[in-house]
C-alpha cells in the first residue's frame, strides 16, 4: 500500500503538466482528462524501477495516448468545432488550470493547432511548447527525429502564418472590447467596423444544433452580422472574463449561460471572434473565480 501511495503521489506531482500537454494536443478538457487517466494505468501496469525518468515517462505516454486518439478522431471525420475554453473571472486562476493557460494559449491557437495533422501536432506541440527533443519524439510518432523536426517545423510555419499574435496589455484589450459592447448596444456600424482588423474572422459554433463552425471572413462581413450583435448585447447581460488568458464576454439570462464570446485583439484591432453557444458545452463550463 505505501509503494502504491507513494507512486500516486508522485503522478500527482507530474498532474497539472500532464494536463496542459493533453490539452493542447486534444483542445479538449474532457479528453485531456481521460488522456491523463489513461497514463495514470499504464504507469500502474509496468515496473517503475525500469523508468529513469518519471516525467519524461508519462509526457511521452500523454504523447501517445494524445496520437492514438487525435487519428481516431480524423478517421471519423468530424464536423470542425471550436476547442473547450477555460473560461476564468480574473487572472488569477485555479491551479489546475494554472499550467494549461501557461503562454497564453489562446482559443485562435487551438484552433490553428486543429488544422494539422496528427503527427504534426504532436512534433509541435511536444517540442515548441515543452522542449522535449526530437529523438524522442520521433519514437512517439512513428518516424526518425529528423522526420519528427521536419514535421514539427512545418507545423511552425503554419502557426506563425495563421496564429495572430494577440496583444499582451490586458486593460488596453478590455477597451478594445467595451467599445464593441458599446457599439453593439447602440447599433453603431462605423464604431464597430473602425475596431475590426480587415481580415478579422468571426468563428461561431452552435454545438448539435447546427453542426460544425460557420466561418464568416473580413470586417464588412463580420460588422454586417451587427444586427444579431445588437440583439444580444440589450438582450443578455455581458460579463467580463478571461478565455483561455484572453478577453472575453460571458452572457447571461436568468442566471443561465447562454454564449461565451472570445476576443483575439491585436494592435488594438478585433482579429478574431470566437463565439460558442452550445449549450450542452457551455452547462459545464465552469468559472474559476
Amino acid at each position: 500500500m505505501g509503494k502504491d501511495n507513494s507512486l500516486a503521489d508522485r503522478f500527482v506531482a507530474y498532474r497539472a503538466h500532464l494536463s496542459a500537454v493533453a490539452y493542447r494536443m486534444l483542445g479538449s478538457l474532457s479528453e485531456a482528462d481521460d488522456a491523463v487517466q489513461e497514463a495514470w494505468l499504464r504507469l500502474s501496469r509496468v515496473d517503475t524501477a525500469e523508468i529513469d525518468n518519471l516525467g519524461g515517462w508519462l509526457t511521452t505516454t500523454v504523447g501517445r495516448v494524445c496520437l492514438d486518439m487525435l487519428r481516431s478522431r480524423k478517421s471519423r471525420s468530424q464536423e470542425a468545432y471550436l476547442p473547450d475554453p477555460i473560461v476564468t473571472t480574473d487572472a488569477a486562476t485555479q491551479p489546475e488550470h494554472q499550467a494549461v493557460l501557461a503562454d497564453s494559449v489562446g482559443l485562435a491557437l487551438q484552433i490553428v493547432l486543429d488544422s494539422l495533422n496528427p503527427a504534426e501536432r504532436v512534433s509541435f506541440v511536444l517540442h515548441d511548447m515543452f522542449g522535449v527533443p526530437f529523438d524522442q519524439i520521433g519514437p512517439i510518432i512513428g518516424k526518425s527525429a529528423a522526420a519528427a523536426k521536419m514535421m514539427a517545423s512545418r507545423a511552425r510555419r503554419r502557426v506563425q502564418n495563421q496564429a495572430p499574435r494577440a496583444d499582451r496589455d490586458l486593460p488596453r484589450q478590455r477597451r478594445v472590447v467595451e467599445a464593441f459592447l458599446a457599439a453593439a448596444r447602440g447599433g453603431e456600424f462605423d464604431a464597430l467596423l473602425a475596431i475590426l482588423d480587415p481580415d478579422v474572422v468571426l468563428r461561431a459554433d452552435a454545438g448539435a444544433r447546427f453542426p460544425g463552425m460557420r466561418v464568416l471572413h473580413g470586417a464588412a462581413t463580420v460588422a454586417g452580422q451587427l444586427d444579431a450583435f445588437q440583439r444580444a448585447a440589450n438582450t443578455f447581460a455581458s460579463q467580463h472574463v478571461l478565455v483561455n488568458g484572453a478577453p472575453g464576454l460571458l452572457n447571461t439570462a436568468k442566471d443561465r449561460t447562454v454564449s461565451l464570446i472570445a476576443f483575439t485583439i491585436v494592435d488594438d484591432k478585433i482579429a478574431a471572434i470566437d463565439l460558442l453557444s452550445d449549450p450542452a458545452r457551455l452547462r459545464y463550463a465552469a468559472l474559476d473565480a
